[in-house]
């Protein structure tokens, strides 16, 4: 038997094939959207969370303190770019302070005195904040204090404590310099050290006065030929500075004869360095009884 049929619904079956192709088409525009619709739900998430914590809802919230610092700021963050950054940068000064910043002058002062001359640089040297804390003049002046001396505490400094500690100490490391090359008993890095000028003076602990740059030259290299080796300790070193003129006070202790100097070291910038021009010298009087202190 036979079995014959026909298709009379034609129309029918071909507006279905439409159907299910435009419904596919859709399907495939709808997966390919589908991880930016995750991605803007997710950040609407997150905007709603930061808009609950930056107005702080009730008021009780954990950010009340950014809302007491930038409340009136976020008002104006409409007003351009550079409004934005100027907000964004008191905000960040006033939250992302850092300890230091956030210690009292006095107790910053306090913690930076136990750190020497050098550590005091390298902490200038780290970022913003420690460069403001280290270049404090409070903190160069109680460096300067532990270091020299406390005689200078009612200076004023023209140009900064910190400025002032690095010329006394330059001064310091060329009054050193002199008593070095004693030990080394060079002539020509003493004729280097003074200053070719006819007014310079020297003053020798014998009591002998030389007046003009050859005549000082030549009282040391006497001294350097007929003294022995010295062994002494400099103590009591004082430094003051001026623009262009320094002098230095200290106290030398010889410990061949048990004897005391109390010198006097007067300096001059010249041609960007330091010069000796003066040098005094005179022995210590010590009281009955009383001795100078122990070399060791």
């Amino acid at each position: 038997m036979e079995i014959s049929f026909t298709f009379s619904d034609y129309g029918y079956f071909k507006f279905l094939h439409i159907f299910l192709a435009l419904m596919f088409r859709l399907f495939c525009y709808l997966l390919f959207l589908f991880p930016f619709i995750i991605l803007a739900f997710s950040q609407s998430n997150k905007r709603k969370a930061c808009k609950c914590v930056c107005c702080n809802c009730n008021g009780t919230g954990p950010r009340s303190d950014l809302m007491a610092v930038t409340g009136s700021a976020m008002v104006r963050m409409t007003n351009g770019g550079g409004e934005m950054m100027a907000v964004e940068r008191e905000r960040q000064q006033t939250v992302g302070a850092s300890m230091m910043e956030q210690l009292v002058p006095e107790i910053t002062t306090h913690v930076l005195s136990y750190l020497d001359y050098r550590s005091l640089c390298s902490l200038s040297m780290t970022n913003s904040s420690m460069r403001r804390a280290a270049n404090e003049d409070n903190a160069w002046k109680t460096l300067y204090h532990k270091d020299f001396t406390t005689e200078q505490d009612g200076i004023r400094p023209g140009n900064g404590w910190k400025a002032y500690y690095a010329a006394t100490k330059a001064i310091v490391n060329i009054n050193q310099r002199f008593f070095d090359i004693i030990r080394e008993r060079s002539i020509i890095e003493m004729g280097q050290l003074w200053l070719n000028a006819d007014y310079v003076k020297c003053v020798h602990a014998s009591g002998d006065i030389f007046t003009g740059y050859n005549r000082v030259i030549r009282s040391w290299q006497v001294a350097f030929n007929w003294e022995l080796g010295i062994d002494f300790q400099i103590q009591d070193v004082s430094a003051r500075v001026m623009t262009d003129t320094a002098w230095v006070t200290m106290k030398a202790y010889i410990a061949m004869d048990h004897s005391g100097l109390n010198l006097t070291n007067v300096f001059e910038f010249h041609n960007g360095r330091w010069f000796l021009v003066h040098h005094h010298s005179s022995e210590m009087v010590f009281n009955d009884g009383e001795l100078p202190p122990l070399l060791g």
